[in-house]
């Protein structure tokens, strides 16, 4: 659910040695030999290199330690047709630009992951006959970029349509047989009780294909989320869900769950700070989950007033932070230490003001704790929520 939208424009991280590592080699253009921990594809935060005025990958690394990223997203040709594209407009077979990106990315010991699909375009799942012509796709782009990783990012609208689905998940089947080692997440949308019923029917056509990937994503966000408590909440239903529809037991879910959060403002105007990040985290690294990523790095900076205007942007938060806040949270999921200094250090937080109340009256000028975060009123308030909304009587005074 994040996509044209998002296309706007054990209880300590495991370490990389515990994760364990792939051994898939690929010989390739942009200089594959080696994968990294399958912990670091599973960490792997979105990035589009094409759009959304990409960040510089390299100084991304060189600031917070992270090493993998998801590039989205490989669509149909907008014009039709059977073979893999960036966006539905740049055909992989002749790409350069990725590539170069790719061997960048490479020549500092990091990787990537390639996504499929995301919220919008035309899916190769639609648009090829079968599973295997669908594969024969993906192939090209795994054959191409020398891939250890690959996103299947499933959802509206081609996740209504039955036989997309089946061609996706035969697909995915094929490319998991095929490369042996290859990583593979499944990414979907995420509602209280954990997916939706399309989500539903998706999981159930992976059980009956046999089919079973290194994890179920599900995305939090645009369903009427409120903060980390409502998103640990979906992750805890979610795992339910795969208990019942595969038979497995609460730990085995677990290892097969996901996360794919959005950061700051999501599309439909929910806040996710870094202290949603930072419980999310908590809970799926206490959980053992497979995966936490997020939407997007493209995101990952602090909007000006002339580039937000109080609506959700695909090129900033809408939230206060320092640049990479949020993949911070991706490096310390793989088990990585991030360096002790960075270009942009997170200044010490002041200490919290007393906490925010909903019966208590606040005039200008009172201050209050809220979300590890203090505000100071604009003018009287009472029952209003510190963050809710952009434009509302409370002033962000940072980090408590």
């Amino acid at each position: 659910m994040r996509r044209p939208r998002a296309c706007l424009g054990a209880a300590a991280a495991v370490t990389l040695a515990a994760a364990g590592s792939t051994a898939l080699v690929a010989g390739n253009a942009s200089g594959a030999t080696t994968a990294l921990s399958n912990r670091w594809y599973a960490a792997a935060p979105y990035l589009m290199p094409l759009d959304n005025d990409p960040p510089d990958p390299g100084a991304i690394m060189d600031a917070t330690g992270l090493k993998a990223f998801q590039l989205a997203f490989v669509l149909a040709p907008d014009g039709g047709g059977c073979t893999p594209t960036w966006g539905g407009t740049a055909p992989v077979a002749s790409d350069t630009a990725v590539q170069s990106a790719i061997a960048t990315i490479r020549a500092k010991g990091g990787d990537v992951s390639v996504s499929i699909g995301g919220y919008g375009g035309t899916k190769l799942g639609q648009a090829c006959a079968d599973p295997a012509s669908t594969a024969a796709a993906y192939q090209q782009v795994i054959t191409k970029y020398g891939l250890h990783a690959i996103d299947f990012d499933l959802e509206e609208p081609e996740y209504e349509n039955s036989a997309a689905i089946r061609n996706e998940i035969g697909a995915a089947k094929i490319l998991q047989q095929n490369n042996p080692g290859l990583y593979v997440s499944v990414t979907t949308a995420g509602t209280a009780d954990g997916t939706g019923w399309f989500g539903k029917q998706m999981l159930l056509e992976a059980k009956s294909q046999g089919f079973i990937p290194n994890n179920f994503s599900i995305m939090p966000f645009d369903g009427g989320f409120n903060g980390a408590a409502s998103q640990t909440g979906a992750l805890t239903n979610f795992n339910s869900v795969l208990q019942s529809t595969f038979g497995w037991d609460q730990a085995t879910a677990y290892a097969h769950e996901g996360f794919s959060g959005m950061n700051g403002r999501s599309d439909t105007g929910e806040y996710f700070t870094q202290a949603d990040f930072r419980t999310v985290l908590d809970y799926a690294t206490s959980h053992h989950m497979d995966r936490f990523t997020f939407w997007s790095l493209n995101r990952d900076r602090q909007c000006t007033p002339a580039d937000n205007g109080g609506r959700t942007s695909g090129t900033c938060s809408s939230v206060t932070q320092n640049a990479w806040d949020f993949a911070k949270y991706s490096v310390e999921f793989a088990g990585a230490t991030p360096p002790s200094t960075t270009p942009t250090p997170t200044p010490t937080p002041a200490s919290c003001k007393p906490a925010w109340s909903a019966t208590a009256v606040y005039t200008q000028g009172t201050e209050v704790s809220y979300g590890k975060h203090n505000w100071k009123a604009k003018w009287w308030t009472q029952n209003e929520v510190p963050g809710a909304s952009q434009w509302g009587p409370w002033q962000d005074e940072g980090a408590c």
